[in-house]
């Protein structure tokens, strides 16, 4: 089974090498490549007016220095508005780039989370195994990850197109007004960049240890939140609160160390601008002493210098800020790019052949499924007919449940087949072939809607029908507690039902469905004994009715009651 690949190593040569502007990103995100074009049009307007306002001022301050005669606001009307325009026109390109910048970045988040999720969640491409390994990666990065793509966007790459058109064409300017100021800032100016990369190696390594600690404490988090009810009815809730404390603690050590380097390098970087711009200040003092260049070329250097340096200086100083979002989005695109797991895949990824359940014999052949714990389950041959309980039994990781997501169409066998009424399941129309199964899983679904429209997910029941499936999960009991009965409301994953109720829900939706095939993963689990004898019977019941059950059971009751019993062994080695 081929996983999905982690981040890169931060600091492999061919990382270091990987340009500041991802291409992925403007092809998987429409909004990134409008940014892109929007933003380099903004830092042109904004060149344009910056070297206005810098021609104005150096002429009003050269004229009133040298001619008293023009010393008067009439005499300097035109440079003073054109030095005003000239600053409103910028300020205003700067609220309107940072304004686009900041609903680009959202967009572009947006684009990416979804494209992600399709990805990950759609089980052509991702196997359910393969995704319960990199969930815990997955959400941290679409998350908190993904949030500081805003960044990247506000900051970092505005700065970075500020730098490659605004730097060049001031350098030029100051060439053409005088050339030894253009010297000294094309000998200084590469040091900025020289120890950004040094830093950006040294930064790198401290953002990905960062997600890591973060995607540690989001994975037990939510192993916690999970767990919770069995933890609290154990007396165990606390017992977690020593690795939770440690893992924020390795948290809190990580984001330290980053804010540290971007503290120092911020700091290495505006003393580098600051010394060169006051050598650049230095050389027009000099030379102006000397009389060996005009006033007003001196002017204009020295206001033109410092906008030589500043898109460099952001660049370093949004740098650390934005590489958190940087290497989120490299990852999320390592997740969308990700080669289609060879668990997940079909022959086409889409059937077209149509079976009736009802009757049907299910043949196993031989199936296997392979992860990085060895083999669950492992060559295994059944054949599953029509009017049995069939049970499923075997040691933890056996690969009970992996047999249940094969039969399902949601895990495709590294070795082996199965065929239903001949037909193998790769052939098969997987929507038409699930609308006649109903199944239970470990973790019960429960949709937004009403009692009743829980109830008949798997289809319409007959009244008659509902009302034995509500007495035999004893559903009956909870649903005489619920002001409207089958018309109250329900919240996303049964928001105000208890883990139990919302076992004993599943369990009457699957018993009431017309489905011919059941397929139950533990379906006692957390039932009292009485309980357990008739959800038992109830299941049994259908089975003589002519359905097909599938059932995972470890309980000795549970085992007993079965037609056939399908042995799994414990996980093999690789073989």
């Amino acid at each position: 089974m081929a996983d999905l690949p982690a981040a890169p190593d931060p600091i492999d040569p061919a990382e270091v090498r990987r340009p500041p502007l991802d291409p992925r990103l403007l092809k998987y995100s429409p909004s990134a490549r409008w940014y892109v074009i929007f933003t380099a049009v903004f830092q042109a307007a904004t060149v344009i007016a910056m070297l206005v306002a810098a021609v104005a001022l150096a002429g009003l301050l050269a004229e009133l220095i040298t001619d008293p005669a023009k010393r008067t606001f009439g005499a300097q009307a035109t440079h003073l508005w054109v030095l005003a325009v000239a600053l409103a026109a910028r300020v205003a390109l700067d609220y309107l780039a940072g304004r686009y910048a900041h609903r680009a970045a959202l967009s572009t988040i947006a684009e990416l989370r979804l494209q992600a999720v399709d990805r990950l969640t759609d089980p052509v491409h991702t196997s359910p195994r393969t995704l319960l390994n990199v969930r815990e990666r997955a959400v941290t990065v679409a998350l908190r990850g993904l949030d500081s793509l805003v960044d990247y966007f506000a900051g970092y790459l505005p700065a970075l197109l500020a730098t490659i058109i605004i730097t060049p064409v001031v350098v030029v300017v100051i060439a053409w007004v005088d050339f030894t100021s253009a010297v000294i800032i094309f000998i200084t100016i590469p040091l900025i960049p020289v120890f950004m990369v040094l830093i950006g190696l040294v930064t790198r390594d401290r953002t990905e240890r960062k997600l890591e600690s973060m995607s540690a404490l989001t994975a037990q988090l939510m192993d916690l939140l999970t767990g919770l009810p069995t933890l609290r009815a154990l007396g165990r809730a606390h017992s977690p609160a020593a690795r939770v404390d440690k893992l924020g603690q390795n948290l809190r050590k990580s984001t330290m160390s980053s804010l540290r380097v971007a503290f120092l390098s911020g700091t290495a970087l505006e003393l580098i601008a600051t010394l060169s711009v006051a050598l650049v200040a230095v050389s027009i003092g000099l030379r102006l002493v000397f009389g060996d260049m005009s006033l007003y070329a001196g002017v204009l250097a020295l206001i033109l210098a410092p906008e030589a340096y500043l898109p460099l200086r952001r660049v370093g100083a949004q740098f650390h800020n934005s590489e958190d979002g940087m290497t989120a989005s490299r990852e999320i695109l390592a997740f969308i790019e990700a080669p289609d797991d060879a668990a997940a895949q079909r022959s086409d990824g889409r059937g077209t052949a149509a079976v009736a359940l009802a009757g049907a014999e299910i043949a196993v052949t031989g199936i296997g499924v392979h992860d990085r714990d060895g083999w669950a389950p492992h060559d295994l041959t059944a054949v599953l007919q029509p009017g049995q309980v069939n049970v499923l039994t075997g040691p933890n990781g056996s690969g009970k449940s992996s047999v249940i997501a094969v039969l399902l169409g949601l895990l495709r066998p590294d070795t082996g087949s199965v065929t239903v009424a001949g037909v193998p399941l790769d052939d098969l129309d997987l929507d038409a072939y699930r609308s006649q199964i109903a199944w239970l899983p470990q973790q019960p679904v429960v949709v937004p809607g009403t009692v009743r429209a829980n109830l008949e997910l798997f289809g319409s029941a007959d009244p008659a029908d509902l009302a034995a499936a509500c007495r035999a999960s004893g559903f009956d009991a909870v649903l005489a507690e619920m002001p409207d009965g089958y018309d109250t409301p329900l919240g996303a994953g049964g928001v105000g039902m208890s883990a139990g109720q919302r076992q004993r829900l599943a369990l009457a939706r699957v018993l009431a469905a017309p489905a011919p095939l059941l397929l139950l993963d533990e379906p006692t689990a957390h039932l009292d004994a009485d309980s357990e004898d008739a959800v038992l019977a109830a299941i049994a019941a259908r089975a003589r009715a002519g359905a097909t059950v599938v059932m995972v059971a470890h309980h000795a009751v549970a085992v007993g009651g079965a037609d056939v019993i399908v042995e799994l062994e414990g996980v093999a080695g690789v073989a």
